[in-house]
């Protein structure tokens, strides 16, 4: 803890500069200024700012040899607007690395702004550690399957790389070891990516005038983790759709059809974009770079039915037969698994004709209240025919999984999502979640030293967890914070961000810490404002601590989507699970990214 103090602390200090006039300032060598006037010191700012960011495009334009080259075949005019908007996009980063001296007060309002000009190049050199830090990021998530993840990244880091001086001749060692060239390395890497999925039918619906088709999408012969596409019904491209663990869906009128289907693969993110506003301003200012590889054609031809991926039937347990481990955690399958199996065809009818007249009496009131909740989330749709696994542990059953999909009036993107149930011994359920994915379960499953007890609880915590931001669950998220607990957001400085959603500037990122009280108020702000919320754990890491006993700290790479804004980041939890049934959270941080000074925080810190 007191790691943690003197960390935010020492993020806080503010060094003071000796005082300087303007006139020592406009005469030394050391420095680029601009001044402004206004009837407004705002006004007057800000075109101090626009007269800096013009001198400092003069500076360095020397340095930007792709931006020059394309004036021999722009057009001069054209070329030297675009270099200097891309410059522009530097503009967020010197607003903290400036400094200011108003000549004048309102309503003749005179501002000078200025910046050594050895502080020039730590601008660049943060843009050049955020698109390496991006090219790195997609090499790991590709090997995990987590394409939409991968492609994501990728051409962030090539958007970037746009805007990076001498940017023609960046390098970065691969996976391994061997230095290449970035601005043609990634697009092959993206090509590579796109040329490995493969996309299917696994089944097809009609329901009045719409038809509901289900795609099998393939990664390398694998189910993708996470891939996002738009098809073409035939008048304009769809919204975007996210399959989740090898499960997509495409909804075209009942009498469309589907072969032939052009499917476009999601590579750009836009919309997501707008979580960091650096990487926004330049995708806004530099050229799209178009991949002709991302569109393919769907085979109306059904694929064959699904073979368990290797590992998947000991996910959980040794085998799916009602066979008990050392711990009691066992598999139910015949007439164990009847009773259950009979609750959940009733729901799933339910969900299927929309008719949810008896739903009540299969659940307990928390679980029911639980229910009505999920299907006002989102107009809900059921997928396939889904294949139910029941785990029974510690008298509670657990079944994995109803597949789902989720669209909302006021986004353009289509969620799918593992509805996982947890049922008594009755077989009444008592509550429902959105399942994580089936490497962050793989991950945590592998632990086996850590026990049965604390791997179930700790999946089933995080599902929760998720699916409480969800479904707006205040009272249950209220109830999993410890009343002292530390709860720290990082945020950049003079942000005017919506919840935690700030513009990014590895230089001045200040810690804030609030209390349970704050947050919660914060949260029901948040909760009231928006149509819908949706989590995605991108990835997680969980060490166990070395003291306290069953104390664990969760590091996800956490996606936070919602009706107003969107976010990424990185997530820590170290949470208490000495009580099983009262899962306990004493520490939340969020932080943009990885800080510069110090990475992420994480157990050690505490």
């Amino acid at each position: 803890m007191k790691r943690l103090l003197l960390l935010c602390v020492g993020l806080g200090l503010v060094f003071s500069l000796s005082a300087q006039t303007v006139e020592e300032i406009q005469q030394s060598d050391n420095y680029l200024w601009g001044t402004g006037n206004g009837t407004t010191l705002r006004q007057a700012d800000n075109e101090a700012l626009a007269s800096l960011i013009s001198q400092i495009s003069t500076n360095v334009s020397s340095q930007f040899e792709q931006v020059l080259e394309e004036e021999k075949t722009n057009g001069e005019i054209e070329s030297k607007d675009k270099f200097k908007s891309i410059i522009n996009t530097y503009s967020h980063a010197t607003l903290t690395n400036t400094q200011r001296i108003v000549i004048q007060n309102e309503p003749d309002a005179a501002v000078m702004r200025y910046i050594k000009k050895s502080e020039i190049q730590r601008i660049f050199e943060g843009r050049k550690v955020k698109l390496l830090d991006f090219a790195q990021e997609a090499m790991r998530l590709e090997k995990k399957a987590q394409v939409a993840d991968a492609l994501r990244y990728y051409y962030w880091a090539l958007t970037l790389l746009q805007s990076y001086p001498d940017g023609n001749y960046l390098t970065m060692k691969d996976d391994q070891g061997q230095e290449q060239l970035l601005v043609s390395w990634i697009p092959k890497q993206m090509n590579d990516i796109f040329a490995n999925i493969s996309l299917s039918v696994d089944g097809q619906q009609v329901d009045g005038n719409l038809k509901t088709v289900t795609l099998k999408v393939l990664y390398k012969g694998q189910p993708a983790r996470n891939y996002d596409y738009s098809y073409f019904d035939g008048r304009d491209w769809s919204n975007i759709y996210s399959a989740k663990d090898g499960l997509g869906l495409v909804e075209l009128p009942a009498i469309a059809s589907v072969d032939g289907l052009s499917v476009k693969t999601e590579y750009m993110f836009e919309g997501e974009a707008n979580i960091d506003s650096e990487l926004a301003d330049v995708m806004g200012s530099v050229t799209p770079v178009a991949m002709r590889n991302a569109y393919m054609k769907l085979d109306a031809k059904e694929a064959p039915a699904a073979e368990a991926e290797p590992g998947e039937e000991t996910m959980l347990a040794t085998s799916m037969q009602a066979k008990e481990t050392n711990s009691g955690m066992r598999f139910l399958a015949g007439e164990m698994a009847a009773p259950y199996e009979l609750t959940m065809r009733k729901v799933e009818d339910a969900i299927r004709s929309r008719n949810y007249a008896g739903v009540d009496t299969l659940c307990t009131p928390e679980g029911y209240e639980m229910f009505q909740r999920l299907i006002k989330y989102g107009n809900g749709k059921l997928l396939r025919k889904p294949q139910l696994k029941y785990l029974s542990y510690n008298g509670e059953i657990t079944c994995r999984s109803l597949p789902m999909s989720f669209s909302f009036s006021g986004n353009r993107r289509t969620f799918v999502e593992d509805i996982v149930f947890q049922l008594n011994a009755e077989g009444k359920i008592t509550s429902l979640s959105f399942g994580l994915n089936k490497p962050a379960v793989d991950d945590i499953m592998n632990q086996t030293a850590w026990g049965d007890t604390a791997r179930q609880v700790l999946i089933t915590f995080l599902e929760s967890y998720k699916t409480a931001y969800a479904l707006k669950r205040l009272d249950y998220i209220r109830s999993i914070f410890s009343d002292d607990a530390l709860i720290i957001t990082g945020s950049v400085v003079k942000s005017s961000g919506v919840g935690e959603r700030q513009p990014l500037d590895r230089n001045v990122v200040k810690y804030t810490r609030q209390t349970k009280g704050e947050y919660m108020k914060k949260l029901e702000h948040i909760f009231a404002g928006n149509e819908f919320i949706n989590l995605r754990f991108a990835d997680n890491q969980i060490r166990k601590s070395g003291v306290g006993g069953e104390i664990y700290g969760i590091q996800i790479k956490q996606d936070y989507f919602s009706s107003s804004y969107g976010d990424t980041g990185y997530l820590f939890l170290m949470v208490d699970l000495n009580h099983p049934k009262e899962p306990v959270i004493h520490v939340r941080t969020w932080q943009p990214e990885k800080d510069p000074n110090f990475g992420l925080i994480d157990l050690s810190y505490f």
